[in-house]
């Protein structure tokens, strides 16, 4: 990696004299003539008649139902800036959520603004950083300058893109500092903009737009249903990706299987939508196991949860639970197909009208009727479910929505989310779980360090559910044919 110079400074406060070396480079400084140089003799790369991004008319459409619920204030929403990973290292950039959905751009600096506009309209403007300046310097000199990081769209050319005007964010600011009338911010994202807002917002306004964009997303649009498909599908191959190199993670370790997932995911996507769990034998029995460096051992299960995130940044959520070898043991499959028959229910009672909390109960039954069953709790399951006791072995809830973030609405109000009912376009994730953990005295030691959890990305249609991950088999006869043909 290169390391002649320091991006400390932000670009956007970068005069060709405030660019600074770094203080081991191994260049004194910059001539004139070298400076001269660098300015001169690079052709126009503007870029002219650039069609609209896909969702450009779904953002609009956003933009104006968000309008419409704040009239007469001043709106902003910051896409957040670049995060130090280490030193001099950032963290690859995502754009904050709200800021995405709203405008489609997913650019570090950005700023969404509408504006009051007559009665109850606004004005919308996105401020962004605009390409890096070459009479000063800043391109090659900034750590953050195009010959380091690449090219950024011109204000030009991101309206064409877009679908709003654009103006320089370097101005924000101050311009924000000065303004009047009431205003609301979404928080969290950017310093400098909350800074500048400081007088002007509260955290009770700016918290009621928070959760009005979180319930805007309950309900996905075309373009958002397209890209949770897209999702979900290229997860599907990232799926099959790790069964096929199995024996080469049986040889490494789990980070094996986070590798190849991620594969997948870079290649037909932007990322993974969160840290891939590949928690073989008893780590399948954490939750949210993502160190991933334990043992991939023949005998064993691999409880795999991972979700390819798009381009667009909609993210798939899926979970299955594999036998290493290929083929369950009996108290694998016995475990397993109940978790499978509790998935069934629960993916049963998703349709439109229901309540979102219909299908966690129709899944938590089986679950409680299995572990009674099986002589773990004491019935009957009505006491079991009243008292929460199946929880000591499922731990969780069934689902939650699911879109642009993996727990999507978080802040949406509770009597709008679990309390609420389902509508057309929604999708949750169904993914009920039984985890034995390996040090548990109170089940027979066979069930022991077996964890099991199996997880789809549901749709609400208007005439019941669609499953968007149905590619992936989830019966264990089917999932041991999968395996076997994939291993050829």
């Amino acid at each position: 990696m290169a390391d002649e110079l320091t991006p400390e400074t932000p670009e956007e406060e970068q005069p060709q004299k405030k660019h600074k070396q770094r203080k081991n480079g191994l260049y004194p400084g910059v001539s004139d003539e070298l400076a001269e140089s660098m300015r001169t003799g690079w052709a126009d790369t503007e870029l002219h008649g650039l069609e609209p991004i896909p969702q450009a008319a779904h953002t609009a459409a956003r933009r104006a139902a968000l309008s419409a619920r704040f009239p007469g204030e001043r709106l902003v929403v910051p896409a957040g800036r670049l995060k130090t990973r280490s030193n001099d290292t950032e963290y690859p950039f995502r754009a904050s959520t709200e800021y995405a959905y709203l405008t489609g751009d997913q650019t570090e600096n950005g700023v969404l603004v509408l504006e009051p506009s007559g009665e109850t309209g606004h004005t919308a403007t996105i401020y962004l950083l605009p390409r890096s300046d070459r009479e000063n310097g800043e391109f090659w000199l900034s750590g953050q300058g195009e010959l380091w990081v690449g090219r950024r769209h011109s204000l030009a050319e991101a309206e064409q893109l877009l679908g709003i005007p654009a103006k320089d964010v370097r101005k924000l600011a101050d311009d924000l500092t000065e303004a009047e009338g009431p205003v609301r911010a979404v928080r969290g994202h950017d310093s400098v903009i909350e800074s500048a807002l400081t007088d002007k917002v509260t955290k009770e306004r700016d918290e009621e737009l928070r959760v009005y964009l979180s319930e805007a997303r309950a309900v996905k649009d075309e373009f958002e249903i397209g890209e949770l498909q897209k999702a979900c599908d290229s997860t599907v191959r990232g799926f099959e990706d790790v069964v096929k190199v199995l024996d080469k993670a049986e040889a490494t370790s789990e980070r094996y299987i986070e590798g190849t997932f991620f594969l997948r995911a870079r290649v037909e996507g932007n990322d993974v939508g969160y840290g891939s769990i590949c928690a073989a034998g008893p780590h399948a029995c954490t939750l949210h196991w993502v160190r991933n460096d334990g043992d991939v051992r023949s005998g064993d299960l691999l409880l795999l949860d991972a979700g390819v995130e798009t381009h667009s940044l909609y993210t798939a959520d899926v979970t299955r639970t594999l036998p290493i070898n290929g083929t369950y043991t009996d108290i694998q499959r016995k475990i397993y197909d109940a978790v499978y028959e509790s998935q069934e229910a629960g993916i049963a009672a998703v349709k439109p009208g229901a309540k979102f909390r219909d299908f966690h109960d129709a899944s938590q039954h089986v679950l409680a009727e299995k572990l009674v069953e099986w002589g773990l709790l004491e019935g009957p399951v009505e006491r079991v479910l009243e008292l929460g006791l199946q929880r000591r072995w499922t731990l969780h809830g069934t689902g939650h929505m699911l879109g642009m973030d993996v727990h999507d609405c978080a802040a949406a109000r509770t009597e709008a989310y679990v309390d609420g009912t389902l509508e057309p376009g929604m999708c949750l994730t169904v993914e009920p779980g039984l985890y034995f953990q390996a040090d548990d005295l109170t089940v027979p030691e066979e069930y022991r360090g077996i964890g099991v959890r199996i997880e789809d990305d549901i749709l609400v249609t208007e005439d019941g559910n669609r499953n968007l991950s149905a590619g992936l088999p989830r019966a264990s006869a089917d999932v041991e044919a999968w395996m076997a043909r994939l291993k050829g």
